[in-house]
Parts: C-alpha cells; structure tokens; sequence
C-alpha cells in the first residue's frame, strides 16, 4: 500500500499493459500493423478497370510507374505476398520454413523498439538485416523450393509492375509520389 504523498514506483498506467511486457509488445505491434495498413489503398480503387489504359510514351509509362508504385505500395506488396504464399501451398514444409522466417523478421527486426542486445552487446540493424537475409536465403535453398519461390516473386512482381503501367493515376497522386522519389537538383552553373 502507498501513503498519501508518496511517489510511486512502477510507470505502468493503469489503462494499459505494463511496459515490457508481452501484453505491451503485442498492444505496440498492433499499433505497427495498423499504421502499415493504414497506407493501404481500397481495392476498389486498386481494382477499377475504367482506369485502365496504355501509356502515351515511355515518359508517360515511367510517370504512371512511379506514382502508382508509391500510391498503391501496401497493395502491391500484399498481392507479391499472396501470390508467394499461394505457390508455396502445395510445398507444405518451405510454406513452414517460410511462415518462421517471417515470425523472425518480425520479432528481430520489424517490431523492434530497442536495439538488439547478445551477450551484453549491442548488435547494429544492418548486422541483423545481413544475418536474417542470409538465415531466411539458406534455409528457402534447404527446402528445395526455391525455384518455386523465385517463381512467384516473378511472377508477383510482373503483376504489380503491369498494373503500375496501366493504370492511370489520379491527378493529386502524383504530389504523393514525390515522398518516394526525390529527383536530384542539378549541378549549379559554372
């Protein structure tokens, strides 16, 4: 019990998990997922065929390209994951492997707060990033589908490019595209 007057020690709110806890690390992933979903575009949208059109030009092509790549980028990177994810339904033990490199991407590298920590040492992002691709590439090339996998992304890119090209973007799209892509000033004059 606590007298009148005296400070308490926990920082622990009383309307949420205490911090530190796996209540609080899966309450702060929701809040992850949830803003990543958030830049997620409705499908209808997406999926609008009175859109569609050939590109003028190559110029008009790469336009269309950049600006739908930056518009519908949640969109496009689920459809690439379903597509992988439904290649590899018939490749239960990669889809297995698959689904546990995903959990490791997330817990060590996607949902992290705090810096990784192994033996006392702080462990930097780019030696995690470099460790979870390497990890995540042999052990796709132990399971024996990886032709499968490299198959999909293919193919999952392919679609995502093709819709990119033909659909026409909106007209306030393209103000959203500068976010992504920054050209580079030119040099000055001499």
């Amino acid at each position: 019990m606590s007298k009148y007057g005296s400070i308490p020690t926990s920082s622990s709110s009383p309307d949420g998990p205490p911090p530190g806890s796996s209540l609080d690390f899966i309450s702060r992933a929701k809040a992850r997922g949830a803003s990543a979903l958030a830049t997620r575009r409705p499908w209808r949208e997406l999926a609008d065929p009175g859109a569609l059109a050939l590109p003028r030009g190559l110029g008009d092509a790469y336009l269309r390209a950049r600006a739908n790549l930056a518009h519908f980028s949640m969109n496009y990177a689920i459809v690439v994951l379903v597509v992988v994810f439904l290649s590899l339904i018939w490749h239960p033990f990669s889809l297995i492997v698959f689904l546990a490199c995903m959990v490791a991407w997330l817990f060590l590298y996607f949902l992290r707060d705090v810096p990784l920590a192994l033996f006392g040492r702080t462990i930097g992002d780019g030696v995690v990033l470099a460790v979870l691709s390497a990890l995540t590439l042999i052990l796709l090339l132990l399971t024996g589908a990886t032709g499968n996998i490299l198959t999909s992304l293919l193919i999952g890119l392919f679609l995502v490019l093709l819709h990119a090209l033909l659909h026409r973007p909106a007209e306030n799209i393209d103000e959203e595209a500068g976010r992504w892509y920054t050209p580079a000033p030119p040099p000055p004059p001499y």
